[in-house]
């Protein structure tokens, strides 16, 4: 004879999951998703006004989280890993974008390294 649960709808068994849509687990990695449309549309700002400091934090977050809520945390969140995953990815060209521009302005490694610790000195 066949349980209940063999008898659940899958959108039921997300419903009430350990990740699903009742639970902060999915609400806190939706909301999170703001952050990396933020930095999508921080593409298009002037290199110059970027925040040195904030790629950095943005960057660290993304790598520390992506693991630790794709293979440690149980229950795994892929969900936080893909928007963890994608929020270091849009920091991490940020940052790429920031050395580069240094860079062809004539900064030594130092340098670069500095303004993006401080930013404009």
């Amino acid at each position: 004879m066949a349980t209940a649960a063999q008898h659940t709808s899958k959108f039921a068994r997300f419903l009430n999951s350990e990740t699903g849509p009742k639970t902060v687990h999915f609400w806190a990695p939706v909301l999170k998703w703001s952050l990396v449309i933020a930095g999508f549309n921080d593409l298009q700002r002037p290199v110059e006004k970027l925040s040195g400091t904030q790629q950095l934090a943005l960057f660290a977050t993304g790598a520390i989280w992506t693991r630790w809520a794709g293979f440690v945390i149980k229950p795994r969140n892929p969900l936080l890993a893909s928007v963890n995953f994608f929020l270091g990815g849009v920091a991490g060209y940020q940052i790429f974008r920031i050395v580069s521009f240094r860079k062809e302005k004539g900064d030594n490694n130092l340098q670069v390294f500095n303004y993006l610790l401080h930013g404009e000195e």
